[in-house]
């Protein structure tokens, strides 16, 4: 997943960067909105994830610090290890549907300079 939202990102980037001169602005906006919500998906699932992770560990220190029970500290290490990356994934998705928002508004900003473009043309 983070081989595909970065490389997408950054084909946006591309585009904004050297905007082809026949680009239809309002079909790269709606992929645009698609490709995002996609995104924002993928990225409220792994929120979900790393949050029960997160409950989770803090249920097992808990345990921990109450009985002293001390197999719990392998589930601790084992949640930790998942958490971990599951936090730098996150992290990963977050930035990149931020910074694809930004992408938007310079999308939007194209689409409405279309429209201003043809209304003056019509007059």
């Amino acid at each position: 997943m983070k081989e595909r939202i970065v490389g997408y990102r950054r084909r946006i980037d591309t585009l904004l960067a050297q905007p082809p001169a026949d680009a239809d602005w309002e079909l790269i906006l709606q992929e645009h909105l698609t490709q995002v919500s996609f995104f924002q998906h993928e990225r409220l699932i792994h929120l979900i994830v790393t949050v029960t992770f997160a409950i989770l560990v803090t249920i097992a220190l808990a345990v921990y610090c109450i009985a002293e029970y001390m197999p719990i500290l392998a589930l601790i290490a084992l949640l930790l290890v998942l958490l971990v990356p599951y936090i730098g994934h996150y992290y990963t998705l977050e930035n990149e549907v931020q910074k694809m928002y930004r992408q938007y508004d310079v999308i939007w900003g194209k689409v409405s300079e279309e429209k201003r473009g043809q209304s003056w043309n019509t007059k």
